[in-house]
């Protein structure tokens, strides 16, 4: 079984995250290896796990990368504590829930996971809280209810996520200043949305530059288009690895 990682500890990874937003696992696979040199997570979304479920986690892990499942899991407290008892069985290093689910399902996540590891001897996977999605903007949340701020919202989300036991969040780089000052340093932060300037937002409201993203606090830059539309995506890693590096935090 795979060794612990704490926080501190997987913040000596790359800063890189590869989206694997496939269907085709081999195509995803192609993709991955050719950034072996830059990227040591690959993050399994909704698209993939569906295709290929637990085997996808399984592939990358042969291939000696960690995986962070993005699954945005949110449902009734039991319902997500056990189904995060089922995926941990396979080690990702990060599982995502949705903060949306509330107070006592991220408790429920937390506490009953922590729980099964310790008792089964599996390492516990990183809780990962998705606050505001990026695809999101004032009025897409104001449509469901929500009349505060994006702002408002992630730091709502982020203080519920920490007091729940959580390990990190997702947040979009607009918002990466408001977790920090809710979460500190006692978090990671996650963030999808990262683009060249001149690049094609595609359906990102709320971007920034893997430097700008990284200078703001976030831990790790989520990437999918940028890699699977480009001819050497090799030569998009180091150039987003260079500029984040740069001017890190």
């Amino acid at each position: 079984m795979s060794i612990e990682k704490g926080i501190e500890s997987v913040r000596l990874l790359s800063p890189l995250i590869l989206a694997a937003d496939f269907h085709d696992l081999k195509q995803a696979r192609v993709l991955s290896r050719s950034l072996k040199e830059y990227v040591d997570i690959v993050k399994v979304g909704l698209e993939l796990f569906s295709a290929r479920g637990p085997s996808s986690i399984k592939a990358f892990k042969e291939d000696g990368f960690e995986v962070f499942l993005d699954l945005k899991i949110c449902d009734i407290p039991n319902t997500v504590a056990s189904t995060l008892k089922v995926l941990t069985v396979y080690e990702p290093l990060m599982i995502s829930l949705h903060t949306m689910g509330g107070k006592e399902m991220m408790r429920a996540a937390s506490r009953e996971l922590d729980e099964f590891c310790r008792k089964e001897g599996y390492r516990k996977p990183l809780l990962i809280g998705v606050t505001v999605l990026t695809s999101m903007d004032l009025l897409a949340l104001k449509n469901i209810g929500v009349r505060d701020s994006i702002q408002k919202q992630v730091e709502r989300l982020s203080g519920l996520s920490l007091q729940c036991g959580l390990d990190g969040l997702v947040s979009s780089p607009h918002e990466i200043l408001d977790a920090r000052r809710v979460v500190g340093g006692e978090m990671l932060v996650i963030t999808p949305g990262v683009r060249f300037s001149g690049d094609s937002f595609d359906d990102q409201k709320r971007v920034a530059t893997p430097g700008d993203a990284m200078r703001l606090g976030a831990d790790f830059i989520v990437v999918g288009r940028p890699f699977k539309d480009a001819k050497e995506p090799e030569v998009v890693a180091k150039r987003m690895l260079e500029d984040a590096k740069r001017i890190s935090k």
